[in-house]
């Protein structure tokens, strides 16, 4: 996948480097899907514990789902055609900064978000029956993908619904598809959460006849100084692009 072309250059440059240093073993890699949410970003923890309460509002949001946002519609260049052509729907609660219209119909989940720092966007990611996103890469290593199970055909022990990550770096530095069935399969369980390295080359999938929605976030990666406050930096600038405007504009949903 091309860079997109509306990510700031200082990020591009970010990233780079942060892939230079994963591969010379002076930041921590990260091998597939993490379960281990709380060692890495603890207030994350609060989301898995009121799964409940989210799952509440998710579940009112159902009842209007032909409303929610396409993916395809929100607005950014940064993914390929490919995985833009299913039936998924997206109901966004923050890209750089929350979308208020949209917390005031989700108000117990923006609460907790508001309270969590290093969260960039946050959306619920809502995958229809039988869908099943195609082999890609994220564009910025600056950032871990973080994935709450919400609502999860059969709670998700019938493993019908899952993330597949490859985390071969050199195959992600080469771009290369067609190595997916190098990697390992998790599996997305109501409640229970996973962080994960974006770039890596993944696919994912909803093999049941029921509907699957998670809680997605793309949280500040751990770095060590002075490379956290480059990372800050760098977000701070993606956040005010224009690319970021348009997301938050079409994300905006009225019920």
């Amino acid at each position: 996948m091309k860079q997109p072309k509306s990510v700031p250059r200082v990020v591009m440059a970010m990233n780079r480097a942060l892939e230079g240093l994963e591969r010379r073993g002076w930041i921590r890699r990260y091998q597939g899907a993490d379960p281990d949410v709380t060692a890495i970003a603890p207030e994350l923890s609060r989301l898995s514990e009121h799964h409940a309460e989210i799952r509440a509002e998710v579940e009112t949001l159902l009842e209007h789902r032909e409303k929610l946002t396409r993916i395809q519609d929100l607005g950014g260049d940064y993914t390929d055609g490919g995985i833009h052509t299913v039936s998924w729907r997206a109901f966004l609660i923050k890209a750089g900064w929350l979308v208020e219209e949209n917390c005031r119909l989700v108000p117990r989940t923006a609460e907790l978000l508001r309270d969590i720092p290093g969260v960039y966007t946050a959306f619920f990611s809502i995958l229809e029956p039988g869908q099943y996103i195609t082999p890609h890469f994220g564009y910025y290593k600056g950032f871990l993908r973080y994935h709450l199970g919400v609502v999860v055909p059969e709670g998700g022990y019938t493993e019908r619904c899952w993330l597949r990550v490859n985390p071969d770096l050199e195959v992600a530095r080469a771009r290369d598809t067609s190595a997916i069935e190098g990697g390992s399969r998790y599996h997305w369980r109501e409640g229970e959460a996973f962080l994960f390295d974006d770039v890596l080359l993944h696919d994912a999938s909803n093999e049941s006849d029921e509907v699957r929605v998670i809680l997605w976030l793309d949280v500040r990666r751990p770095l060590p100084m002075p490379l956290d406050l480059l990372n800050r930096a760098g977000l701070w600038v993606a956040a005010r692009t224009r690319m970021a405007e348009k997301v938050r504009q079409n994300g905006v949903v009225s019920l």
